[in-house]
Order: structure tokens, then C-alpha cells, then sequence
């Protein structure tokens, strides 16, 4: 689409619901597939919104003082925060930081922004402050790929023949002045959480059925074979039909103990296993 034969109210109303939808998270690539228009043109709105805010999209105005930053810089930012890692750049940080969007745009185009003015154009492209997902370096994907597309499958018919119930187990911890996210406060007061002096944690083997029924066992100290083969016991206590219960590859649920206990029980229980580091560890 030509968006100068369009008139000058239609104009801004596209530039401005561009821009928009880029700063609510859409990508300006599949901003500019949806409106027909090229890429070029919606960074170029965008540096124009950053240099002067919602008044430089009216199409009737032209000229005014140059963008420090253009189009194909909005463009390259972009890219590079959400295509590159940051170690290809020669930092020392995984992670894209306002400070080191900063210093990636110095470097790049010799501009000086302020960290609030870097934050700012971030949020501006649809990029937000996100916590990471953590992922082991010696997880395989395409076994993981393959164990989803053919290996559950195949488990859930056999279970289906044989009329078993799958549940995936796995181990975490909790403490006991653990607290969660973010609370709503008065500015510059801090919420406090209370908690007691006396801190303990508590280790936990849970399962979970693919329809969300939950099953879970509390163990103080280290998880070993012992804790699981009793988890596993009382999995089967009152269990009318054939359990399929799927674990990771750790230690404890490759033990000879355990393949002796699952073997003892094999016309009730049946273990499988998941890929090599799948799930992802939990290591925050």
C-alpha cells in the first residue's frame, strides 16, 4: 500500500496505530505485513514518536530538527536485542540491560543516550523488562522434539489399551519465608512480609495426571531412592488400575533399588523416562 495517496487524517490515524501496536509488544516487521506497508516506513514513525512524541505522526507537519536516531537504527536495535546475544557483542552478560543497549547504540552510531532515555525507546519497539527462563545447555532439543511428537503419544495409546493412568512425577523444595511477586504499596514504602526466625525448608515429590489431578509427598533432608519408592507406594495405595508414571533420568529414579521396586510391581506400575534434562532444572 502507498500510504501517501492516502489523505492526511487517514495517514496519521495509520501511523499512529502503528506505532501503538509495536509499543504493545507486536513486532514492526509483523506491524508492517498487516498494513501493507514497508518496514522502512514504520521504523521511520517510530523514530519520529521517540524524537517528538504522538504530534510528529500528524501528516500535515513536515520538516522540524533530524532524528538522532532513524529508522534503520530503531530497525537495528531491534534486531540485535531480540536476535543477538549479548556475548557476540564481546560483553560480559547474557542478558540485555538498558546499560548495555546504551553502550551497544554508542558503539554502534557514536549517540549517548541516558539509561531512562534507552529504557524509554525499549519500551517505545515493545521491549519489556522480562524475567528469563532458564534452559540447561545439555538439553537436546531434537529429543525433546522427538519424545513429544512420538514417544508420549505411543505411551498415551498403551495407556489407553490398557486402560492406566499417567501421571509425570517430579522433586522441588520450598522454604518457609519463601514469598512470591509483587505487591501493590504506597510510593516509596515498602511492603514487609513477616516471617519467623527460625527458617527450615522442605524437599517435595509431586505428580501430576495430564487432567491436572495432584499428588504429593513431603520429605525432610535429601531425596533418595527410599523417599521415592515410598512416594511410589503410596501413588499405588487404593489405585484400582495400572499406574504410567514418567520421570526425569536423575539418579534416584535410575536407581537399582527403584528398578527392583517397579519390577516387583510391574502388573500395577510402569516407569518411563523423560529426555536428558527435560524438565528444566531448577536452579534459581
Amino acid at each position: 500500500m502507498d500510504a501517501r495517496r492516502l489523505d492526511h487524517k487517514a495517514l496519521t490515524e495509520l501511523r499512529k496505530a502503528a506505532v501503538k501496536t509495536v509499543e504493545e509488544g507486536e513486532s514492526p516487521e509483523r506491524v508492517a505485513r498487516a498494513l501493507q506497508i514497508s518496514r522502512a516506513a514504520v521504523y521511520g514513525w517510530l523514530a519520529r514518536y521517540r524524537q517528538g512524541g504522538w504530534g510528529t505522526l500528524d501528516a500535515r507537519k513536515r520538516g522540524g530538527r533530524p532524528h538522532k536516531l532513524d529508522g534503520n537504527a530503531l530497525k537495528w536495535i531491534y534486531d540485535t536485542v531480540t536476535t543477538e546475544n549479548p556475548l557476540q557483542l564481546k560483553f560480559t552478560f547474557a542478558l540485555w540491560t538498558g546499560k548495555m543497549v546504551g553502550q551497544a547504540i554508542n558503539d554502534r552510531f557514536g549517540i549517548r543516550l541516558s539509561k531512562a532515555s534507552v529504557c524509554r525507546l525499549l519500551a517505545q519497539l515493545g521491549l519489556s523488562p522480562q524475567r528469563p527462563v532458564w534452559r540447561a545447555y545439555q538439553q537436546h532439543p531434537d529429543e525433546v522434539r522427538k519424545w513429544l511428537n512420538e514417544e508420549y503419544p505411543r505411551i498415551r495409546a498403551v495407556a489407553r489399551r490398557r486402560k492406566a493412568r499417567i501421571f509425570f512425577a517430579d522433586e522441588g523444595w520450598v522454604r518457609s519465608n519463601h514469598h512470591a511477586g509483587k505487591a501493590r504499596a504506597i510510593k516509596n514504602k515498602t511492603p514487609a512480609v513477616g516471617s519467623m526466625g527460625a527458617r527450615f525448608g522442605l524437599n517435595i515429590i509431586n505428580a501430576i495426571t495430564p487432567q491436572g489431578e495432584f499428588r504429593f509427598m513431603v520429605a525432610r533432608g535429601r531425596i533418595r531412592a527410599a523417599q521415592f519408592i515410598e512416594f511410589m507406594q503410596r501413588l499405588l495405595h487404593g489405585e484400582t488400575r495400572m499406574v504410567f508414571l514418567i520421570v526425569g533420568g536423575y539418579p534416584v529414579h535410575t536407581s537399582g533399588r527403584v528398578r527392583a521396586f517397579v519390577e516387583t510391581h510391574k502388573d500395577r506400575l510402569c516407569l518411563f523416562y523423560l529426555p536428558f534434562y527435560s524438565p528444566e532444572p531448577n536452579i534459581t
